[in-house]
């Protein structure tokens, strides 16, 4: 069986398939292996003795590892296995009135989001992911730069490389729905009404990587409600 299926796989590689199976493939392993060895909990129990303990070490090391394992590798994959521009999977301005007149409209109302968010119990019991960033001005500066990695890695794995590298093969609703179900996924293990309101935010912002032709937007929504979450919380 087992044999059949490698035959199967290298089959579809050769073929017309050969994109989508190395999308699907190296996302599914890139996504288990920063779930695993990604976490702040790994970091904790492998690197912490050695590098004395930092407070947001943990944290830091959760959003580069993201970055790495979701962004840039999977962004090295287009360049030099695709040999594709990543202007194709939206790393680029996209439309030049769609991409800022949606942000400028939708990005206030995640900001009042991340507000309600961080008056839910089970989400400010969870959040935030880097409790040193509530410590001063300049630790939630810190904070705010190495979310943003975070947030650039999962965007374009999600609603870059899935999306994107999926539309040509399954259609545009079809490769939307592939990454909708993933990203949500990933966010098991958070609180209900997160993993919930994953769906919706994944919908939106892969729409919005179509509409726009570009990452940025809803890259810049999604960064604006986990960074104003944040912001609340620590004010509390």
């Amino acid at each position: 069986m087992i044999g059949a299926l490698v035959r199967a796989l290298a089959e579809s590689a050769r073929g017309s398939q050969r994109k989508p199976t190395v999308v699907l493939l190296s996302s599914t392993v890139l996504m288990i292996v920063w779930w695993y060895f990604g976490s702040p909990q790994f970091y904790r129990d492998h690197f912490a003795p050695a590098a004395g303990g930092a407070p947001a070490a943990p944290a830091i090391y959760y959003f580069a590892s993201c970055f790495v394992l979701l962004g840039v590798i999977p962004a090295m994959i287009v360049k030099f296995g695709f040999r594709e521009p990543l202007a194709q999977y939206g790393v680029q301005w996209g439309h030049r009135i769609r991409t800022p007149r949606s942000l400028l409209i939708l990005g206030p109302l995640f900001v009042v989001g991340g507000f309600i968010s961080s008056r839910t119990p089970a989400v400010a019991e969870y959040y935030p992911i880097n409790a040193s960033a509530c410590e001063s001005a300049g630790a939630f500066a810190a904070h705010a730069f190495w979310y943003l990695l975070f947030y650039l890695g999962w965007e374009f794995h999600f609603r870059g490389f899935l999306q994107f590298g999926l539309r040509g093969s399954l259609g545009s609703t079809n490769a939307l729905l592939v990454q909708v179900m993933a990203s949500s996924m990933l966010h098991f293990g958070r609180p209900g009404v997160e993993t919930l309101s994953s769906v919706l935010g994944a919908i939106l912002w892969g729409w919005l990587a179509y509409r726009t032709r570009s990452l940025l937007s809803g890259l810049g929504q999604h960064y604006l409600l986990g960074l104003s979450l944040d912001f609340f919380l620590c004010r509390r």
